[in-house]
């Protein structure tokens, strides 16, 4: 994607993570073009996805990040400690390489804030800097480990960090810290949203100010970031259901999930992994109201929606769903209509989204539902990880 030799980075970030706790990140300036750098042949038809690159991950790729200037990033979670890196850098032909380098991605208890351990998501502001949010989960289940959880904003023009804010104050033993966005590297305040979807299906959302490095959870216990009940999710014909190698069967369970940023900030869009609601509340008052009663009075029910993964909103405020039971894109339009885009067999859990300013639209397929942990012990994941895209009418919400 981007036509450069890249910059020597061995051991840069593993050397200033920990010395970057402190350090403001600025000094960036405004970047416009969101688009990969490399042509690639336009489709005429507005419904066809097409693909646009086969990934050779070495674990599930939930996330995809793609730089101004055309670099792809995909996020790894650690599941378990069989993967062998978390944040990866994609190249033209799929190939993917330990970014910055593998020994920053091995989990270190006694460097906590220095590596990264488990990284569902990651975005770029509008500077152009690469925050990733590391959830510090070492096996994918489990309390986080100490000191872990954080956020990491790095200059991938010098692969190095400018700053981590770490959000131990924010999560409890049960979080699984799960998707981001940012709003910086422009004009006005600077914070960040996470979801956090929970373990035990008790989700929340996560309110950054970055300026302080304040972090606050709210919704923690309200309906709309909790695990549904009842409800079951069937992806490619069949329920996604932990089974373990003796057949015994769990329900999945998944609070906040997906979110969104409107196009003025004012607002944010979430949704639980298990359940089909929509909801939006005021970025104002997870920031700063004096208690969760007062965020709670501004959270709306947007209705139906499906069952998705990831969400993101255009610059016209339709809010994009990964409608991952019918292996399709759809839109939602603010007068509550849902416009499906595009339905596909080979969208196998389509999970992170990408709205470029060119007028496409990316979504990877992370093949979740083929873990071992759904399929009786026996992974059935099939790498290449696929990255498609669709031509839409519309740029991405402000993210400065």
């Amino acid at each position: 994607m981007n036509p450069s030799s890249p910059i020597p980075r061995r051991h840069v970030l593993a050397s200033t993570l920990g010395a970057a706790l402190a350090a403001g990140c600025a000094g960036a300036g405004p970047l416009t073009s969101s688009a990969p750098s490399t042509p690639i042949p336009t489709n005429s038809d507005r419904s066809a996805l097409e693909l646009v690159r086969r990934m050779q991950c070495p674990s599930t790729p939930t996330g995809i990040a793609f730089s101004p200037g055309g670099r792809l990033f995909v996020f790894m979670p650690r599941f378990d400690a069989k993967v062998p890196y978390t944040v990866g850098e994609v190249d033209a032909d799929g190939r993917v390489t330990p970014y910055p380098d593998a020994v920053t991605n091995r989990p270190d208890p006694a460097r906590p804030q220095a590596t990264l351990v488990h990284v569902p998501n990651g975005v770029f502001d509008a500077a152009g800097r690469l925050w990733l949010l590391d959830a510090g989960l070492a096996g994918g289940s489990g309390p986080p480990m100490t000191g872990a959880a954080k956020l990491v904003c790095i200059d991938i023009a010098t692969n190095r960090v400018l700053r981590v804010v770490p959000l131990a104050s924010a999560v409890v033993p049960t979080s699984s810290l799960n998707d981001l966005r940012v709003r910086a590297g422009g004009s006005g305040r600077e914070v960040a949203y996470i979801t956090d979807q929970g373990q035990d299906g008790k989700g929340a959302i996560v309110a950054v100010d970055l300026a302080s490095g304040r972090a606050v959870r709210r919704l923690a216990e309200h309906g709309s970031t909790a695990s549904v009940k009842g409800v079951l999710k069937i992806v490619e014909g069949r329920p996604v259901e932990k089974v373990d190698a003796t057949g015994n069967r769990q329900p999945v369970q998944g609070g906040a999930n997906g979110i969104a940023l409107s196009h003025d900030g004012r607002t944010l869009y979430y949704a639980p992994l298990i359940g089909r609601r929509l909801y939006g509340v005021d970025t104002a008052a997870l920031l700063d109201a004096p208690n969760d009663a007062a965020v709670a009075a501004t959270v709306k029910d947007l209705g139906e929606k499906g069952m998705t993964g990831g969400l993101a909103c255009d610059d016209r405020d339709r809010v994009y769903l990964t409608l991952q039971e019918a292996a399709a894109i759809a839109r939602r339009h603010p007068d509550g209509r849902i416009e499906v885009l595009a339905s596909d067999p080979r969208l196998l859990w389509p999970d992170t989204f990408h709205l470029a300013a060119d007028g496409w639209l990316y979504v990877n397929a992370a093949q979740v539902q083929r873990r071992a942990e759904y399929r009786g012990g026996d992974d059935q994941q099939k790498p290449p990880y696929d990255l498609f895209r669709l031509r839409i009418d519309a740029g991405p919400a402000a993210v400065g």
